[in-house]
């Protein structure tokens, strides 16, 4: 590889392979498989390779533009949920939770099948539940609280309230890093970025050409929910300009019900935004996600590069060229 794609993270081929970081492993999907490669306590690979059956299969309205961020953002959530849970069966013994009651309830109640998907479709509810409630109710029912805002200002009541939702993001993913188990899955996040880049710049996956790339990638989901968060508040300033919506609950409804435009649209965004990452005004609306990353993702060490390369082979297609973004 040139010392030019060495300092430039862009390049000619953009592949749709995207992963996860779990814990002591790696997600890795591809066009029609996904992989997972955990790091046992015993300090093995343990691999593990699945068909991913899509939505749009079935139902090909599901692929349409604006309508496909949605359902793609639910699918990798309840996909990426049963990933991590099934990483968290490989660690010490003395570092596993305890079953919740509701986790004992259920599995006993239901099949071990049933169960494990009940137990994912809660995990995904209670995580949007809290995302609603941080980032919508919170910060509108805090700003609500202003005597002057409560009626008119609708410009500067809904800006004090997108600033206040960042402030909240960025706060809560500041906390969250200092988690030692956090620290340790953004280190597999940056060697998933790593190899995901050494593979778009054609090099040999191997630990030593991981080793140089950027962990800062255009295609990521921390980055996408930024993406989300600000991009939300450019679209209720005007939508609220039409409304004039003063009453703090229905400011919550309106906000609940454009989420799926919201998020349908940051997808498109962010899809555009990888694909042509050699665009200086791409360059500049990805930015706020990049800095994100500095926060997001660490460098690996060798054991999780090695990771992140087997787990991107398992998924790579026999087909040349069949995962272009």
């Amino acid at each position: 590889m040139s010392s030019k794609n060495q300092s430039n993270p862009s390049c000619g081929f953009r592949t749709s392979i995207g992963g996860q970081a779990l814990m002591e492993g790696i997600l890795m999907r591809g066009v029609d498989k996904q992989s997972i490669v955990i790091r046992s306590p015993e300090g093995e690979l343990v691999t593990k390779v699945e068909p991913l059956h899509m939505l749009r299969e079935k139902h090909p309205f599901c692929g349409w533009p604006l309508i496909r961020g949605i359902v793609n953002f639910v699918d990798s959530m309840a996909k990426g949920m049963k990933a991590v849970t099934y990483s968290a069966q490989f660690l010490p013994e003395e570092e596993q939770e305890e079953p919740s009651k509701l986790d004992k309830w259920v599995e006993a109640h239901f099949s071990s099948e049933k169960a494990e998907k009940l137990i994912i479709a809660l995990a995904v509810v209670l995580g949007l539940g809290l995302a609603v409630g941080l980032f919508i109710f919170l910060p509108t029912a805090l700003v609500g609280l202003i005597p002057p805002l409560r009626h008119g200002h609708d410009g500067l009541r809904t800006l004090l309230e997108g600033v206040l939702k960042l402030a909240i993001f960025l706060g809560y993913m500041g906390a969250v890093s200092q988690m030692k188990e956090m620290r340790r899955m953004w280190r597999y996040h940056g060697a998933e970025h790593k190899t995901i880049y050494c593979y778009e710049h054609g090099r040999d996956l191997t630990v030593e050409n991981v080793r140089t790339e950027s962990r800062f990638h255009p295609r990521c989901g921390t980055s996408f929910m930024l993406v989300v968060i600000i991009l939300s508040i450019f679209v209720f300033v005007v939508v609220n300009a039409f409304l004039h919506v003063d009453n703090v609950f229905l400011r919550m409804v309106v906000k609940l019900a454009l989420l799926p435009v919201v998020v349908s649209l940051s997808y498109e965004l962010n899809r555009w935004l990888g694909r042509h990452d050699d665009l200086t005004i791409s360059r500049i609306l990805s930015w706020p996600g990049r800095m994100l990353q500095h926060l997001t993702t660490q460098e690996p060490d060798e054991g999780m590069m090695e990771v992140a390369i087997t787990a991107l082979k398992l998924v790579i297609p026999d087909q040349k060229g069949a995962d272009a973004w």
